[in-house]
């Protein structure tokens, strides 16, 4: 293995619980965009509390750029692992500037205070984000889709080399949701970044993302590219569910049939906007 992140025979369980992760090995390559899709309890968040250093494997590897990630220190995990946790209402009063500055925090001078490099940064994060007119605005008066976008810039401005997200789009109105990936996406092209992100919307994750990690309740998973690992066949077995699966063009989509649902089939619209 030689990617960015290596996960070699990992196995997680918490102490309550029967094993949750078993056996896992996979390889993220560097400036890739890999969506952690399954159902709940699959262990999605656990997964990236372990990349993040958050839990501790029971048994297994993971390596960041190379070295064990139990290796790291905090400052020195920090400058590799940028994180986004699921989208909350902060409860401080600091502004968007405050909050973004905060990332910078393991690059601070030796006597503790930012310097003109960490703010100049901080503001190309914000304009990256669309977030520099709220620079001034406490956080707390700005929407959750606005929020979102100031997390991601501090991320961002962490200037680390992989961002982790725990379903970046929770709460969001389908604008937010498109905007938020649209974000991430330009992060990855335009800045090199390697993005895992977990989330529950496999179209969106169909759309944007590289590779997919799909998990099974069960402990198995399908590692691969989007196209491969995103077929009905896999989506039903892991979830549970029929699936209506449809093309726009070139784009795959999916949607779950509930026993009240009318007969469906698998259709393939040859243009964006063409009728059935």
């Amino acid at each position: 293995m030689s990617g960015i992140i290596e996960v070699e025979n990992l196995s997680f369980g918490y102490i309550s619980e029967s094993i949750i992760l078993k056996d896992m090995s996979f390889e993220v390559a560097q400036g890739a965009f890999i969506a952690i899709v399954g159902p709940n309890g699959a262990g999605k968040s656990t997964l990236l509390n372990l990349m993040c250093q958050v839990l501790r494997p029971k048994s297994g590897m993971i390596r960041i750029d190379s070295k064990p990630i139990g290796s790291y220190g905090t400052q020195a995990l920090a400058e590799k692992v940028a994180v986004v946790r699921q989208e909350f209402v902060p409860i401080f009063g600091f502004s968007v500037m405050e909050t973004v500055l905060m990332a910078r925090t393991p690059y601070y001078s030796p006597m503790g205070f930012e310097r003109q490099a960490d703010r100049e940064i901080v503001d190309d994060a914000l304009k990256s984000t669309d977030t520099a007119q709220f620079a001034s605005r406490p956080l707390t008066s700005l929407s959750s889709g606005e929020r979102q976008r100031v997390f991601i810039a501090r991320a961002l401005a962490q200037n680390s080399l992989i961002m982790l997200l725990d379903e970046p789009t929770n709460f969001l109105d389908l604008k937010h949701q498109v905007g938020i990936y649209d974000l991430l996406k330009t992060a990855q092209v335009e800045k090199g970044k390697t993005i895992i992100a977990v989330t529950h919307d496999i179209n969106l994750a169909a759309q944007y993302c590289d590779e997919i990690l799909l998990l099974g309740t069960d402990s198995s998973y399908h590692f691969g590219k989007t196209k491969t690992v995103f077929l009905p066949e896999k989506i039903k077995e892991i979830f549970k569910v029929d699936i209506f699966a449809g093309k726009v063009g070139q784009e795959s989509f999916f949607i779950p049939l509930g026993k009240y649902a009318k007969n469906g089939k698998q259709i393939n619209y040859e243009s964006r906007g063409s009728e059935p």
